[in-house]
């Protein structure tokens, strides 16, 4: 199959990766694992057992009046420790790496049928512009895109970061959930090219 360049010309793909079904169960399995993953999991809190203080008991365990306590630093007096309190933990899921390919073709294939895929034959800024980019992205009627790059493009970055619900990635970190956030795919023919030889 073919895709349009938007400058003329066509790029010649692979319908094996950028002409699959939409598999949206694996398309959905694929953004839980990758924002799973991206969790730090370092939430911490302390058990009784763990704060500081609580050594006495408060006072005698009868004639008081009062209802009986062992320790200040159970859970239900100011200061205590947390009842069910959060630990460190691993939030990352395994999927196969077949799964994921299988994934991002699907993602792929739907953008292309959509018409949200733009493909250019380069994209890159002579200098760090966030109006000069403004202005590029308004000539390709791009207002919420993700650009994808061939390589790491500092200018392209630096230029892109400071305009909402746009964003710039290279062929190496592009991810499934960045490609569903935006509404519209701008690639170079260059990405295009790489992408299918991961894909394919």
């Amino acid at each position: 199959m073919e895709l349009q360049i938007t400058n003329g010309g066509t790029l010649q793909v692979d319908e094996a990766v950028f002409a699959k079904d939409f598999n949206e169960t694996l398309v959905h399995q694929a953004v839980v694992t990758y924002m799973a993953g991206g969790r730090s999991g370092t939430k911490a809190q302390k058990t009784r057992s763990e704060v500081s203080g609580g050594g006495i008991k408060p006072w005698r365990q009868k004639g008081t009046g009062r209802a009986r306590a062992g320790t200040t630093r159970s859970p239900i007096w100011r200061a205590g420790g947390v009842t069910f309190a959060a630990k460190p933990r691993d939030f990352s899921k395994k999927l196969n790496k077949k799964m994921y390919r299988a994934a991002m073709r699907s993602i792929f294939s739907e953008l292309v049928r959509q018409d949200r895929l733009i493909v250019v034959d380069e994209f890159t800024m002579d200098a760090p512009k966030t109006q000069a980019m403004i202005s590029r992205l308004n000539d390709l009627g791009c207002n919420d895109v993700l650009v994808v790059t061939d390589t790491d493009d500092m200018n392209v970055y630096l230029s892109i970061r400071n305009i909402p619900h746009c964003e710039a990635l290279s062929v190496t970190a592009v991810n499934p959930v960045s490609l569903v956030a935006h509404e519209k795919v701008v690639m170079t023919a260059a990405a295009v090219s790489k992408v299918q030889e991961w894909l394919a």
